[in-house]
């Protein structure tokens, strides 16, 4: 590994992303930079123009698309006020009642949709106001939805862990989705606990208990919202169909249930539709290009070995270099969004969690456990940014009311950190 190289590298991407230039632009041209110095400025044109192609020719890599579509149509068609009514009738009785439906409504939404972005403003943009109706604080709704919304990262379908998938080089996708879900029911808990202590030390009222007739109404009328998720990961796991068919049914599905049964996505809105799809598909796929770009010059410059040897010969043994990697990632993820983040630093770092005997599976939950908690942080924290905007609340304030609730997301870290490979 030459310094100078690797001073360049990261150098030029930090002063790229201090001056606004764009993630995907700054990863881009850093990479560039540096091959430069190794090649002539042809061969490193060639060379990165090459790598970006590579990078995006995967055919597990045409899921993300169709699930991007698919939650596009999950979010405008209903689905979501149907989940939080279910929602509310299952756990809206309980102390800080409507805290916990914000959290179980974000669970249930986002592993349906699969993006964050997509849970926090549509079940936000619902929950915050009537939380205040109810007399909660504006800050303390907004950090609640902020932080369930990550749920949908872990809990599969997750566009996350596909990415994961193919920076690690072929960990099964099928076996990264099944062993989401118990970290990603956990984060739940554990954010209802902090919620639920919060709401009972300030008094905040309780949601009126919903007769069981009513309640059953409500069930069957989210049944086929939820039974998405058995269609997709049922379909994965037993072997059916691939990620990419799935993210495909995913979306027939949903188109079906928006258009057709719920009547809630009118004929005139699918080309809207499909530009916002093609849209947010544009922006993670040019972020994987050059992510993946850079993440060949990291190898060219043999960066990773030299990482990797690094921290398995810091003193401390396992536990010491884990929390140093959690730190990293935890670092990172405040200032890098998740999907470059995934991609620049799972080589880098899982070959250290493999030389520790972690399973490279229980390391994509880690990394994206990590990351998670970077979406709902400053500076860079994307889902602060939009459940801010969403709840109208300023992001002081929110990230304040955060502040508890990090300390339940990072209890699980933890324990997915030194004893997830029991549940996989």
């Amino acid at each position: 590994m030459d310094p100078f190289h690797s001073a360049l590298l990261f150098g030029a991407f930090a002063i790229l992303l201090a001056l606004g230039v764009p993630i995907a632009v700054s990863i881009g041209l850093s990479a560039l930079f540096t091959l430069g110095l190794s090649l002539d400025p042809g061969a490193a044109l060639t060379t990165m123009a090459q790598r970006m192609a590579t990078g995006l020719d995967r055919f597990t890599l045409l899921a993300i698309p169709f699930f991007i579509l698919s939650g596009q149509l999950m979010n405008r068609g209903g689905i979501a006020r149907r989940l939080i009514d279910l929602a509310r009738a299952l756990v809206g009785m309980l102390p800080g009642g409507l805290a916990f439906v914000n959290v179980v409504s974000g669970m249930l939404f986002g592993a349906i949709s699969g993006s964050a972005a997509a849970a926090a403003a549509a079940v936000g943009g619902f929950m915050v106001p009537r939380m205040e109706e109810q007399g909660y604080d504006r800050a303390f709704g907004a950090a609640v939805n902020i932080a369930s919304a990550t749920t949908s990262l872990i809990i599969p379908p997750s566009n996350i862990l596909i990415v994961y998938a193919l920076a690690s080089g072929g960990v099964s996708i099928a076996a990264l989705f099944v062993a989401g879900y118990i970290p990603g029911l956990m984060v739940g808990g554990a954010l209802m606990g902090v919620a639920g202590i919060i709401a009972f030390r300030r008094g905040y009222p309780v949601d009126e208990r919903v007769r069981p007739g009513e309640t059953l109404r409500r069930a069957v009328a989210a049944i086929p919202s939820i039974f998405l998720v058995v269609l997709v990961i049922g379909g994965i796991v037993g072997g059916i169909f691939t990620p990419t068919e799935a993210g495909a049914i995913a979306v027939l599905y949903s188109f079906i249930l928006s258009v057709a049964v719920y009547k809630e996505v009118k004929w005139s809105d699918i080309p809207g539709l499909l530009v916002e799809a093609s849209l947010m598909s544009s922006i993670v796929m040019l972020l994987i290009a050059t992510s993946m770009a850079f993440s060949w010059v990291l190898a060219y410059e043999r960066i990773p070995e030299a990482i990797t040897t690094a921290l398995l010969s810091m003193g401390g043994g396992k536990i010491a270099t884990l929390l140093a990697i959690n730190l990293i990632l935890l670092v990172a993820g405040t200032v890098l969004d998740m999907t470059p983040a995934v991609l620049i630093f799972t080589p880098m770092l899982l070959p250290v969690a493999v030389g520790l005997g972690i399973d490279p599976v229980q390391f994509g939950i880690i990394m994206v456990l990590n990351l998670c908690i970077g979406l709902c942080t400053p500076p860079v924290g994307s889902v602060l940014f939009l459940g801010c905007s969403v709840a109208r609340t300023g992001i002081g304030a929110t990230s304040r009311a955060l502040i508890p609730l990090y300390a339940g997301m990072i209890a699980v870290l933890l324990l997915e950190t030194f004893f997830g490979h029991l549940w996989l």
